[in-house]
């Protein structure tokens, strides 16, 4: 199955993306990771053992694609509109469904800390940025 740069992902290329994609260690590498292409390099990887024939770059914009489409539908859907759908909301929400959402939870002394996910920034880090 030979795709270009430009074509548009197949039903069957989509859904080999997502059966790597749910993976519970992709999942978990993904999440939460700003510099991820190593990562889709090696989803590039297995798509090909697969038979799709797609490089990192198509991989991490379909990726962000479905995500924010995702949300797009799920966000709708919370708001009470059930008329706006996708393709593949239910293998989505199976996947993102179990993501860890940074959440600010008020302590005892009145101060807010990260929930669920740390961040991990140093004053060394951000003001070389």
């Amino acid at each position: 199955m030979e795709s270009g740069a430009g074509k548009h992902w197949t039903e069957e290329e989509v859904k080999a993306l997502l059966s790597i994609w749910s993976e519970k260690n992709i999942r978990k590498q993904l999440h939460g990771t700003l510099r991820n292409k190593g990562i889709f390099i090696y989803i590039a990887k297995r798509l090909q053992e697969l038979g799709v024939c797609r490089d990192w770059k198509q991989c991490r914009a379909k990726y962000k694609n479905l995500k924010y489409e995702y949300r797009t539908v799920k966000y709708a859907h919370n708001s009470g509109d059930v008329t706006k759908t996708m393709k593949f909301f239910h293998d989505l929400d199976a996947i993102l469904r179990y993501e860890p959402v940074t959440q600010l939870a008020a302590e005892e002394n009145g101060r807010c800390s990260a929930t669920e996910t740390q961040l991990n920034t140093s004053p060394t880090t951000e003001s070389t940025q």
